[in-house]
Formats: C-alpha cells, structure tokens, sequence
C-alpha cells in the first residue's frame, strides 16, 4: 500500500508540468495581436510570420498611410483593437506619442538590445531597424571630395544639380530637424535656404523617384534613404538596378557628428488589450532573428548592435553614424517646417 501511493505521488507530480505545459500552449494558441501598420505588409509580414510560428500568438494586421492610421486611432480611443502602432521615422513615433496614443513599455529585453537614443527617452517607442540618409551622386559629374558634408550641399556649385523630395515628408523634415538640433535654427535655415537653390526641379515624388532622375541626368545629386537604394540594388527588375548601378553613396560629416539615420519603429497602443503579448512580439522583433530579417527583407540596419547587415549593405560599406537621441526630431519638427516655407523648399 506504502509503495502504490508513493507511485500515484510521484505520477501526478510528473504529470502536473506537462498539464502546466499544455495549458499555456493552448492558451498561446487563443492569444491574438492586433496591429496597425504604415510599414508595407511585406516588410513585416515574415517577421510576424516568424513569432506567431515561436510563440502561436496569432497577429492580425491592417496596414494604411500613416496619418490615416493616427487619425483611426484617435477616433477609436479606448476602444481601439489596436494593441500595436508601427509607423516609419522617429518623427511620426513623437508624433504619435504626443498624442497619447502609446503607453510604457516595460521590458529590460527591450532597453538591453536597443541604444538609448533609438529609444523614446519616456519609453513610449522604439526603433526597430535602422535607415540612413546619404546623398548619392553621379560618378564623372561630381568629385566627392567636393561633397564631404550636408552642409556642402548648400554650396553655390551645385546649382541646378540636387533631387530631393517635398518638404512635406517627415523624412526631410527629421533631417532638418538634426540640423536644428546640432547648429541651431539660424545656420539650419542658412542650409535650407541654400540647398533650395540649387535644387534641379520642384521636389516632387519619392526617394526612389530622385534616383531616377539622377541617374537620367535631371540632376547629379539625390537625397534618399539607403533602403531604396539598397532595395534597388537587390531588385529582381533589371531596370531598378541599372539605375542604382549609376549612382555611388556618399557618407557626410565622417569626420563629424556622422551621417543622419532615422528608424522604423513601433510602440504600444494606449487602448492594448493584449499588453502581454505586445510586449513579447517587441521582444521579438529586437532578437538576433528578427533582426536578420529586418536586414535582409527590408534592407534596413539593425537596431541591435552585433547583428549581421545583409550582403547588400555591406556592399555599401560601413560608416559612423550621428548619435543624436531621435527624439529631437519630433522636438524640432514644427520649427523645421516653419523653415522649410520660409525658404521655399516645397
């Protein structure tokens, strides 16, 4: 009798942990996410793919412009299904968060695979994969050495030769926001100022687009994240890597504060239902796994030191990067806009 009950102990403590087991699988396998992205789907879509595959939280996913999925966010309020905002540019994320559409996140995972200044100071977003903005140009029609620094791009020189898109676009209001940041606002609109001058037509469409019309020769120089560029190089259309064929990247202000990087980035609703799960997919997405994919899929740096870039931006070779926390951008937004009209730069 002694030993028949030692036995049943001992099979119910051995049973105890895999019913613990099971009871979390199948709870993991009725969690859901619920995201709300300006990212295109196939950017993110297999890093998602990749943890609902490791954790069995399913993800849902409404992808949209990027002001329009604020403005659906604010209407929705506290009950917003949102759980997740991502969102391109640091500026968009202040934005975002000035709004009190985020709240905390709480993760030392987080704080531990992210730099602080790809981070909101508040905690209220991260970056998640890494885009810098250099300037490209045509080999034969322009010296480099001519075009060391963002502030050479103001020189008289380069009159009629530079491609850059609206100033409308956070991209180019976050760069002159940095500006702002490290000389202040009057040699920031000194800058501006100059580069409208020299700007080969009225800014108009995308990054992508200013190579183009680089490589056509509507100009010499362009403005553009290194993404597009990237994810031209690698495009499987034979006529976007002929066009990134003719252009070489420039690194400004090596010898300086580096070259402007901006991120991707994402944070947590203030409306999340699923805080718990919000918190593992950003968890997530800061891993060695998901970061390679950032990389490869993306073309996007890592935000995760000691992550391998793809082959692509190795092509590119390395490059000191400005430090600047990315929460000035959304600091000096509104006084980079006030520039931008006051210099003409539409």
């Amino acid at each position: 009798m002694i030993l028949q009950a030692i036995l049943i102990c001992n099979m119910r403590l051995l049973l105890v942990p895999a019913l613990f087991g099971a009871a979390l699988a199948t709870a993991a396998q009725g969690a859901e996410l619920n995201i709300y992205s300006a990212r295109q789907e196939a950017l993110i879509r297999p890093q998602l793919d990749a943890f609902t595959k490791e954790t069995g939280i399913k993800v849902n996913l409404v992808t949209g412009d990027a002001k329009e999925l604020v403005q659906r966010l604010k209407a929705e309020g506290a009950n917003s299904p949102a759980d997740v905002f991502f969102t391109t540019d640091a500026g968009n994320l202040h934005a975002a968060k000035q709004l009190g559409l985020f709240q905390k996140i709480s993760s030392p995972t987080v704080e531990k695979a992210v730099p602080a200044h790809f981070r909101d100071p508040d905690g209220m977003w991260i970056g998640l994969g890494i885009r810098a903005r250099p300037i490209f140009y045509v080999p034969g029609k322009v010296d480099p050495q001519q075009l060391r620094t963002y502030e050479d791009l103001a020189d008289p020189r380069w009159k009629g030769q530079i491609l850059v898109r609206s100033s409308n676009h956070v991209y180019n209001q976050s760069l002159l926001a940095s500006i702002i940041a490290h000389d202040g606002p009057e040699k920031a609109e000194a800058w501006a100022k100059g580069v409208a001058a020299n700007l080969a037509r009225k800014p108009q469409g995308g990054d992508r687009d200013q190579l183009r019309a680089a490589a056509a020769g509507e100009g010499s120089i362009a403005i553009a994240n290194t993404y597009y560029y990237a994810g031209m190089l690698a495009s499987s259309n034979a006529d976007d890597r002929a066009v990134a064929q003719k252009l070489k990247v420039i690194w400004p202000n090596q010898d300086g504060r580096g070259v402007h990087v901006n991120v991707s980035g994402a944070g947590i609703t203030a409306a999340a239902k699923n805080k718990a799960e919000a918190v593992k997919l950003l968890e997530y997405l800061v891993s060695d796994e998901a970061q390679r994919i950032y990389a490869e899929v993306g073309q996007e740096y890592p935000v995760k030191p000691g992550v391998a870039w793809s082959p692509v931006l190795e092509s590119l070779g390395e490059f000191k990067m400005d430090e600047l926390s990315l929460a000035e951008f959304g600091r000096h937004n509104a006084e980079a806009v006030r520039i931008f009209d006051r210099v003409g730069w539409r």
